[in-house]
């Protein structure tokens, strides 16, 4: 019999170790099971609360009896505590371990937990595909959350730690519903080993949604749970709909609500607030409303005492009355201590409502009967947008907790912004799609570097999700270059038997007559520019009785007509309209620009008894006008002489003319005319070339994005020579001290560390120093009462240079990555590093407890790396422990017991 902790399993000859495992498993867990006993990698794809944690469990069990180790990887420091206390509990205290960037507890046990971006460095320094000293002994990975592979920050670390991690060791990846599970699978087959997708929508506890406006809860959708509810879209709101009513509609009251949930029995409830201000607000509206019975608030009273006899320093008034009425906030402003006693007593029922913002729906196992979503929109960095459906899911995958409640509840409100229409989409909503996030990092390039050559690096980069998901993108740009091809071939095969230089002879033939022709219409057109002039100067010295020849809009005829002028009557711009009497013995009221010629040598007398004059007799009256002539004129109207003579006739014309009919002979006679039609084989050639043009285009982009993330890694390459870490594709001293360092930006945290300037500090100094390094730009509003030291300023200064030449270096490949020198808020790492005391450090900032206690531990975090960083002096060395001692304290400092 062998000791798992608190369970004894029996000792049975058991091929899938099934005998081991002391749970009841649901259809998804059995599949997932067999196929990790085949040998497979699986990708679990279930909702929120369907039980995929005991999948990992179960792989625990077995490596136990094998004698092997499993590796149980989350993304969140505070999940991964959480699972350490969970599997310590139902293992044993000495079978588990745990290593976060603050803590590192029996590393060697058989079951280690940690956060999946410490995996990913473990994985850094050993070739890919082998079996690194860490490794081990390990027989699975369980890569729990791994729908964080959509983290816009941290979700490359999912990526790389599947490609670095050995094909024998099997991966067990365990996400949320995710829209394309498929290709998440599909490539883990391709980059791992052979990997089978459990997919299941089953949720042990069905899920009811409901929505709340001032006239009560309602049930959000029908009775086929497939549309909204039929109530929800009254006769009103669809007459003021239709009009385009802006009218707002108002929201519950918080009140309104809670008591509508305490009525129905539907509490312990996690109300989602995007506001830290909101969720604290919430409490206080709560006034002094009770939600537990007597004997719960006995309980509560205890564990509070006990909790703030150990950490005086860690409750405020409002927030302890409030927890003893059954009523907590929960938020990254709040002191992590405090939200771990929130968690623990929400967990054991004694907290019937949690004001918290969505950060509680990452992981943390709090379910709830009841998960009421205040808003259906938020602000992000994007701007102000309705939620994403994989967000909503998130928060509603919350509700129902197994093993106590039939149903879960799922509230959505009416807001002034959103209403039922909106709730009803997002409830039934199919989640969002995995996208990748895969970015190369300073860190990655002089990491791989150390250990690979740049071929084997550029395979890590090929085999990224983000180069997957590019490829199945790309799959109709390929094919679409295949068909294109096969035409260009078939058209090379169709003109394969003539001579190219045939071609080439009758194109520049061809061209040659473009050119003719263009000279041709070149005189032509100057010919009659000149006799258009002529023409208008000819006409206004015209006079009754001079022949012109009529040719334009109001003359509609092919060829000029000789006419003659009979008078002239104003016009409505300055030119007059001209009465003519034409050959073809019709009076035509005309303008200038109907003339084509005109001659003043050829004037004939007009017989003025013969023809009806004045001209208004003829009642022509516009221009355009046209009459017949009567039998009076037909004898006049015949004797106007034809003399015009077209400027093709012109000598120099007539030249150029006769230079395109040559051309022309030359065509009719060329020797392409034995294969066809030469203009359809030219046709056919111009599309070939066409075409060839459109695949070289298609390539060009083909090529672009598969290189995009290779050219980016290249262009860290190019900076980080420059910068002096790189010495060709070798790191120096400078390249393997950045190598060691985790951060926002390795580089420059090394460029900092190896420059001297820190070297100095004393260790109240150097933490400011270390945290002005790391904390970004901070809000306008935010303020600290304390005055950084001059020394820090001085130590911060000293970098400058350094800092302006990699920020210019960046701009100029387009890196993003952020060169942090923040010096406004860090004075509160000094004070608190010389002891000033956690509520007095507090009064002196904007900033909430949360948010300090996050500075204080990624300044510990860095810190504690200093020491591990090669190549640097051992003055900064102790300095750098010393600051750890001063800072890492209560409430800094992680209890994870």
């Amino acid at each position: 019999m062998e000791s798992f902790g608190r369970i004894v399993p029996p000792t049975l000859p058991s091929s899938s170790y099934l005998d081991l495992f002391p749970f009841e498993l649901d259809d998804f867990q059995s599949r997932a099971i067999a196929a990790l006993d085949a040998g497979r990698s699986v990708v679990v794809c279930a909702p929120t609360g369907s039980g995929k944690t005991l999948i990992g469990e179960y792989a625990i069990y077995r490596a136990l009896k094998r004698g092997g180790r499993v590796f149980y990887t989350t993304p969140l420091k505070a999940l991964s505590n959480q699972k350490f206390r969970d599997f310590r509990d139902r293992f044993g205290v000495n079978l588990v371990g745990l290593l976060t960037g603050d803590n590192s507890i029996n590393r060697e046990a058989p079951i280690l937990v940690m956060t999946t971006e410490i995996f990913r460095n473990m994985l850094y320094g050993t070739p890919i595909g082998e079996v690194g000293t860490s490794l081990v002994g390990v027989e699975a990975v369980v890569l729990d959350e791994c729908h964080y592979m959509n983290d816009r920050q941290r979700g490359t670390v999912w990526e790389e730690s599947i490609i670095y991690c050995p094909a024998d060791i099997q991966l067990l990846a365990l996400s949320a519903t995710v829209a394309n599970s498929d290709q998440l699978t599909d490539w883990l087959n391709r980059v791992h080993g052979a990997t089978e997708l459990i997919y299941s929508d089953f949720r042990p506890v069905p899920l009811n949604f409901h929505f709340c406006n001032p006239k009560g809860l309602f049930p959000l959708l029908d009775d086929n749970q497939k549309k909204i509810n039929p109530r929800l879209v009254g006769t009103k709101r669809r007459k003021q709909a239709e009009q385009g009513s802006r009218q707002r509609e108002e929201s519950p009251s918080l009140g309104f609500v809670v008591s509508a949930l305490w009525e129905r029995d539907m509490l312990p409830a996690i109300y989602f607030i995007f506001s830290r201000r909101g969720c604290d607000k919430a409490v206080e509206e709560m006034g002094d409303l009770i939600l537990v019975n007597r004997g719960e608030r006995e309980v509560l009273k205890q564990r509070i005492e006990e909790f703030l006899a150990k950490n005086p320093d860690a409750g405020s008034p409002g927030r302890v009355q409030a927890l003893l009425r059954g009523i907590a906030s929960h938020h990254a402003g709040i002191l992590p201590a405090w939200k771990g006693l929130v968690e623990e007593l929400f967990q054991m029922g004694l907290v019937k409502v949690v004001f918290a913002t969505e950060t509680l729906a990452a992981g943390i196992n709090m379910p709830a009967r009841t998960t009421v979503i205040s808003s259906l929109s938020k602000r992000t960095d994007d701007g102000h947008r309705l939620l994403k459906a994989s967000e909503f899911l998130q928060m509603a995958g919350r509700a129902g907790r197994r093993g106590m409640d039939t149903v879960g509840h799922v509230v959505t409100l009416q807001t002034p912004f959103e209403g039922a229409k909106e709730a009803a989409y997002l409830a039934t909503s199919q989640a969002d799609p995995l996208v990748s996030q895969f970015t190369p990092s300073y860190g990655m390039v002089l990491n791989l570097l150390q250990t690979h050559t740049l071929e084997e690096a550029r395979d890590l980069i090929e085999r990224s999700f983000a180069q997957y998901l590019a490829t199945l993108y790309l799959k109709p740009q390929e094919q679409a270059i295949a068909d294109l091809t096969a035409e260009v071939e078939q058209i090379e095969a169709d003109l394969a038997v003539i001579d190219p230089k045939q071609v080439a002879s009758y194109e520049k033939l061809l061209g040659r007559l473009k050119e003719e022709r263009r000279l041709l219409k070149m005189l032509v057109d100057d010919a009659e520019e000149v006799r258009t002039s002529e023409t208008a100067k000819a006409l206004n010295l015209a006079s009754p009785g001079t022949v012109l020849h009529l040719k334009g809009k109001h003359v509609p005829v092919s060829s000029p007509l000789p006419a003659v002028l009979i008078g002239k009557v104003p016009g409505r711009g300055q030119a007059p309209y001209l009465i003519c009497l034409a050959q073809d013995n019709r009076w035509y009221v005309v303008t200038t620009v109907d003339v084509v010629g005109c001659s003043l040598e050829d004037r004939l007398p007009v017989p003025t008894k013969a023809l009806p004059i004045p001209p208004d007799e003829l009642n022509l009256t516009k221009v355009g006008d046209r009459k017949r002539g009567d039998p009076s004129t037909a004898e006049f109207a015949a004797s106007i002489p034809a003399s015009y003579s077209p400027v093709t006739e012109e000598p120099e014309v007539m030249e150029q003319f006769q230079h395109v009919e040559a051309v022309k002979a030359l065509l009719d006679t060329h020797p392409m005319r034995q294969w066809g039609n030469p203009t359809t084989l030219l046709k056919r050639n111009a599309k070939r070339l066409t075409l060839c043009q459109e695949i070289a285009e298609r390539k060009a982009e083909l090529r672009e994005i598969w290189a995009h993330h290779w050219q980016e890694f290249l262009d860290l390459i190019e900076i980080l020579q420059r910068m002096g870490a790189l010495d060709g594709l070798k790191p120096t001293r400078l390249g393997e001290a950045a190598a060691a360092i985790r951060g926002d930006n390795e580089l420059w945290l090394g460029m900092a560390l190896m420059s001297g300037e820190l070297d100095d500090l004393d260790p109240h100094h150097l933490g400011a120093a270390c945290a002005a390094l790391l904390t970004e730009t901070p809000r306008p509003d935010s303020w600290t009462r304390y005055e950084l030291s001059p020394r820090v300023y001085e130590g911060l200064g000293g970098l400058r240079p350094l800092r302006r030449s990699l920020f210019q270096m960046q701009r100029r490949y387009r890196v993003a990555l952020p060169v942090w020198s923040e010096a406004s808020l860090v004075s509160l790492v000094e004070q608190w590093a010389l002891g000033v005391e956690w509520p007095e450090l507090c009064r002196n900032t904007s900033l909430d407890e949360g948010d300090v206690v996050r500075i204080l531990r990624r300044t510990v975090d860095f810190l504690s790396q200093i020491p591990h960083v090669p190549g640097i002096s051992e003055v900064l060395r102790r300095n750098a422990i010393r600051a750890i001692q001063l800072i890492d304290r209560f409430p800094v400092n992680e209890v994870v017991a």
